[in-house]
């Protein structure tokens, strides 16, 4: 206790004095005064603080968001044909009367009915499962969006499996994935589709870390500037239950629709695919896989039915009467 009450009283001694504390304690081993604060303003800590203060260089540094040049994007897009390859069953039109294009043509008007109650512009195309049609219905529903007046845009967020350059017949790169990079600007990633009123955004390069690059922070100012240009951004992402990349990206979009097949998806995957949303933001299911016979009975009589001729009417109501 002696030693104790020893090195209080020499610390108030040096307060007194107003001395040069610092050497004073540093020469006395029973000191109990401060110096300098431990020396701390002396030695700079090895640990650096960057990002708003993630340390050790932990925190995740997104590359410089690329400028984009929105009022002038689409006149500097790329212009390729429309060239689909064999036997994808997309609209064409040359063939308005196909029967699948019906369907999506009722899909394309309960979507833009949505759109004039509520602010959609975004969605996402998904499934529960793979090899239940997602891409194919995320483009044909593009396609039938695009022969309106206004500018549709398809992107191929699906950057695991894309695979819709290939229904297009067309280059994978550069796509969104060099863009996020800053390989490309926007502009040389978008292409026109000749003669109608779609754009496409390929997947780009492949990438190993699909979801953390989606996570990136111009990704959602991309989309809210794309939002500006088209009327409608169809995505098509990886299915629900196999990656979380389909749930980020509808936490930025506006809207989702799920694809089932009619045959294959169960209850079950419905379900679970919908609980592994962060956001309930569905707007429908849609079914793919019927038969003709179905749904598409009523289009086979409407187009298929000859033209009558006069008089053929009132002949057909007399052979009506005579089996009578």
């Amino acid at each position: 206790m002696s030693r104790v009450h020893e090195a209080l009283r020499r610390a108030e001694q040096l307060l007194e004095a107003g001395g040069d504390n610092r050497v004073a304690a540093d020469n006395d081993p029973l000191s109990l005064v401060a110096t300098d604060e431990a020396g701390a303003a002396e030695r700079q800590s090895p640990v650096e603080v960057h990002n708003g203060g993630y340390r050790n260089g932990l925190a995740r540094t997104d590359p410089q968001q690329p400028e984009v040049d929105w009022r002038n994007l689409l006149s500097r897009c790329k212009v390729i044909p429309f060239r689909p390859a064999p036997e994808t069953h997309l609209i064409d039109n040359e063939r308005p009367h196909d029967l699948p294009a019906e369907e999506f043509r009722s899909l394309r008007t309960r979507l833009n009915h949505l759109q004039s109650q509520q602010d959609l512009h975004s969605i996402v195309v998904t499934s529960a499962s793979p090899a239940e049609g997602k891409s194919f219905t995320a483009v044909n529903l593009a396609l039938a969006q695009s022969q309106l007046e206004t500018a549709v845009l398809l992107a191929d967020l699906d950057l695991r499996r894309p695979v819709i350059h290939n229904l297009l017949q067309c280059d994978r790169t550069p796509g969104f994935s060099d863009f996020l990079s800053g390989q490309n600007p926007l502009e040389e990633c978008i292409r026109k589709v000749e003669g109608s009123n779609l754009y496409f955004l390929p997947a780009g390069s492949p990438v190993k870390n699909p979801l953390e690059l989606l996570n990136m922070r111009h990704v959602r100012n991309t989309l809210e500037g794309l939002r500006k240009v088209f009327n409608w951004i169809i995505l098509d992402t990886p299915p629900l239950l196999f990656s979380a990349d389909a749930n980020l990206l509808s936490t930025l979009t506006d809207g989702t629709l799920i694809v089932v097949r009619i045959g294959s998806t169960t209850y079950d995957c419905v379900i679970r695919a919908m609980q592994t949303l962060c956001e309930n933001n569905v707007l429908g299911i849609v079914a793919n896989g019927a038969r003709a016979g179905e749904l598409y009975s009523k289009y086979t009589y409407y187009y298929s039915k000859p033209e009558e001729q006069p008089g053929a009417a009132e002949e057909e109501e007399e052979e009506d009467a005579e089996e009578e």
